[in-house]
């Protein structure tokens, strides 16, 4: 059907072009199929044929199987056996377009295929959706069935009719309340169930007829030594800790496994292998950890439990399962981690405006692809690495936002993106977002060195989903309230301080020691090398450098590794997985540059575990020995592998992401769970080769210039997400001097909704800095006495009379 319809258009392809058509084509055929689109196959044909007949002779040709990102191009080798060459570079992009009518289309689906992560076979669970038979799979959230089946809002604000969608993905807000066999739930934190009768939330749910009620007896108290709250690196790490010395502890997590944030990551972690399992991705440790704690018969592990308040008794109540529990523990530990920050903007609550934590969840954890279109805004190490898991679920990211002049993330993370072709715009900031029911499109401007916007800058992009990566906020509540009722309390990883995972492991295991030296256990005093590297592995990204003044290997001088690394970091993974040790760091600290010291031929043997085990893909290995015109360059590569195959012609990339040329694949294994790849280059360029290129789209669809308004855009942006007050509601009362935001929410509702103030908290501290108030002059919110919400029933076990 292909040859066929090619000829028919009076289009010639070689045997090696309709080879590699076919191989594109199927699989997209396949995944249209998948997605119930009728004569796929004609269909597919159909738009191929047409972008032939209108494009050059190297036609891009996406696939639409996982995404559409396939290798950019249908190559054109020159005659003689000579390495094809790129003569383009990034592609110019086109002129204004205009935003499309029918951007906003259903967006939804499984990932089917992923270059890290294994796609098990699940059971289909069946449940109803406002009386619509949908299915979903055993042991998933709710609300990431109903965004794999296309479902994005999942109610309307009572207030304003304001469609209502997934945000936090963590329980933290209240974005995805559904109705659930008539009782309102956050559908993020209820797994879905055989024969669940689900209903958008839109009214206030009626409740039924009160039945005779007998009463039982009060929630059961539990003793304990030590209760840790947070099941994340760094709460296991203190728990084992505390198993070592036999003391007994109770460690609850509000999800059904241990680990925390490192089951949605799929990047290998920075640090040191024998500390904090550096060079292994995150949901592995996660699963290594998990394992481990249990090993401790001293340590009770209670997952799905949710603490919901500490109580001037020294009462810790939990919600276990359906069970409220209350906890009497001779010591807290506070380990709960972080929440995301919420910026304001008009269109900021529109379904498919995410937190980062909500779109790994959705992608990494639930392989559902809830994007097709993203844009990241904020460059810290968080959007970088989100940006990259989303091309790794086959989405495309039209682009990244960062306000400073450069990203604040390791340079290696946004190196990646870049070679990918991900187009990172420093100095810009969000203008508004805009859609009906779901996210269409956003418009950006740039901004000042004042973070000031500047008039007629403005772009618009055509998305279907907004990723706010703006920065994180403690979440220490529960120790806030035990330090107010004089109970003995600790906190430990993010809920201390905002830093990287392997960090959190280590204040975890000194916060372990310093409780069980509390309780009279003989711990020795805290390791010194333990405080230095718990400081060493939360430093920010450091200096550039030109790698000036270290060994360098000659050209022509057998085969070598070639490190891609130019900042400051803690990392020392190539080092340690170099088996000749040949491998080191600038100045033998672990935050040095790495670089090769060898000088002889056969100082290394090219065992590409340097390679296969950098997390920041900063390695190369440039090979000589049997051709030094053409030699070999092995690189690493984490996206679309199955499109990679001997034989083929691609473009690479330098660190930067300037396309160098492109040239054959010689080779692909896989090493260490990662694809290697291995290609023949010119010998010009074999040292500044670090990545395959994925050709990118135009970013931006439309340059309308409007007028900007801070004031009324400001004004117009949704604070309190829960209540819908707006930025202009509250500026109005700041500037008529009140600064008690214990009035503020009695006067307009802004904190008094179903979250708790957790995600309005931010952006109001932020308008008052912005009217001129300092915090400090500001009386601080009552913080609730319950962190979330609980049926009144549960306080009052009991069971309905005959």
């Amino acid at each position: 059907l292909l040859h066929t319809s090619l000829e028919r258009c009076g289009l010639r392809v070689s045997g090696r072009q309709l080879y590699r058509v076919v191989m594109l084509s199927t699989r997209a055929i396949a995944s249209a199929r998948a997605a119930l689109l009728p004569h796929a196959a004609t269909h597919f044909v159909g738009l191929l044929c047409a972008s032939m007949r209108h494009g050059t002779s190297r036609t891009p040709l996406r696939s639409l199987a996982c995404g559409g990102r396939s290798f950019a191009t249908i190559p054109d080798c020159k005659a003689g056996g000579e390495l094809a060459q790129n003569e383009g570079a990034k592609r110019t992009p086109k002129g204004p377009q205009g935003i499309p009518h029918d951007t906003a289309v259903s967006i939804g689906g499984r990932i089917t295929s992923h270059p890290v992560l294994d796609v098990p076979q699940r059971e289909e669970i069946p449940f109803s959706w406002n009386g619509m038979l949908m299915k979903g799979l055993k042991g998933e959230p709710l609300s990431s069935a109903l965004v794999a089946n296309g479902v994005h809002v999942f109610g309307h604000h009572v207030k304003d009719n304001s469609p209502q969608g997934l945000f936090c993905a963590s329980g933290q807000c209240s974005q995805c309340m559904v109705l659930i066999n008539g009782e309102a739930a956050k559908s993020c934190m209820t797994p879905v169930a055989p024969g669940m009768k689900v209903e958008a939330a839109d009214h206030l749910p009626v409740a039924s007829q009160d039945a005779p009620l007998t009463y039982g007896p009060p929630p059961p108290i539990k003793e304990t030594d030590v209760l840790v709250i947070g099941g994340g690196p760094a709460g296991v790490s203190a728990a084992m800790q505390l198993g070592m010395r036999d003391i007994g502890t109770i460690l609850i997590d509000d999800k059904d496994c241990l680990g925390g944030k490192l089951v949605l990551q799929t990047h290998k972690f920075f640090g040191t292998r024998e500390d904090c399992y550096a060079g292994t991705r995150g949901f592995e440790i996660g699963r290594i950890i998990d394992k481990d704690v249990r090993q401790y018969s001293s340590v009770d592990v209670w997952t799905n439990t949710t603490a919901v308040g500490v109580f001037s008794d020294g009462l810790v109540g939990v919600m276990k399962g359906k069970e409220y529990v209350m906890i009497k523990p001779k010591r807290l530990l506070v380990a709960s981690g972080a929440r995301e920050k919420f910026i304001t903007f008009p269109g900021n609550t529109l379904p498919g405006v995410f937190g980062a934590g909500a779109f790994q969840t959705l992608v990494n954890r639930d392989l559902v692809k809830c994007s097709e279109r993203l844009l990241v805004i904020g460059g810290g190490n968080v959007g970088l690495i989100a940006a990259y898991h989303a091309m790794q679920a086959g989405i495309h990211v039209v682009g990244l936002l960062e306000a400073s002049k450069q990203v604040r993330g390791y340079r290696v993370h946004s190196d990646k993106i870049k070679r990918l072709g991900i187009p990172i715009f420093t100095q810009h900031t969000i203008v508004n977002a805009f859609g009906k029911d779901h996210l269409e499109g956003v418009t950006v401007t740039e901004v000042d060195e004042n973070y000031c916007a500047i008039p007629g800058t403005e772009k618009k992009f055509a998305v279907d989903t907004l990723l706010l990566a703006v920065g994180l906020e403690k979440c220490d509540e529960f120790h806030q309230k035990a330090v107010n009722y004089g109970i003995t309390s600790w906190k430990a990883g993010d809920a201390n301080e905002i830093a990287e995972a392997s960090s959190a492991m280590f204040t975890g295991k000194i916060r372990g020691l310093e409780i069980a030296k509390s309780l009279g256990h003989e711990t020795g005093e805290i390791p010194a090398d333990w405080l230095r590297k718990e400081q060493v592995l939360k430093e920010k990204p450091g200096p550039m450098t030109k790698r000036e003044g270290l060994p360098v290997p000659p050209d022509e001088a057998g085969i070598f590794p070639v490190m891609h690394c130019y900042q400051t970091m803690p990392c020392n993974v190539c080092v340690t997985a170099c088996r000749y040790g040949q491998l080191k760091v600038k100045g033998d600290s672990i935050t040095g540059i790495p670089y090769f010291q060898g000088c002889e031929v056969d100082d290394c043997e090219g065992c590409m575990r340097c390679v296969a085990s950098c997390p920041g893909m900063a390695v190369t290995v440039v090979d000589f020995r049997d051709d030094v015109e053409h030699p070999l360059v092995t690189l690493a590569h984490e996206l679309d592998h199955h499109f990679v195959e001997e034989g083929m012609v691609v473009p690479v990339t330098d660190t930067e992401g300037e396309v160098l040329g492109s040239y054959p694949v010689e080779e692909v294994e896989v090493r260490n769970g990662r694809t290697l790849v291995t290609l023949r280059v010119d010998h010009d360029i074999a040292r500044r080769v670090a990545s395959l290129w994925h050709e990118p789209e135009d970013a931006w669809v439309g340059a309308e210039r409007e007028a900007y308004e801070e004031a009324s855009y400001a004004n117009e942006a949704i604070v309190c997400r829960c209540e819908r007050v707006t930025a202009g509601e509250l500026r109005k009362l700041i500037k008529e001097g009140m600064t008690d935001e214990n009035q503020l929410k009695a006067l307009t509702r802004a904190g008094m909704g179903s979250c708790g103030s957790k995600t309005c908290h931010f952006p109001l501290e932020r308008i008052f800095r912005e009217e001129g108030v300092p915090y400090e002059k500001v009386s601080a919110r009552t913080i609730r006495p319950l962190y979330v919400e609980v049926p009144l029933g549960a306080f009052a076990p009991h069971s309905v009379a005959p």
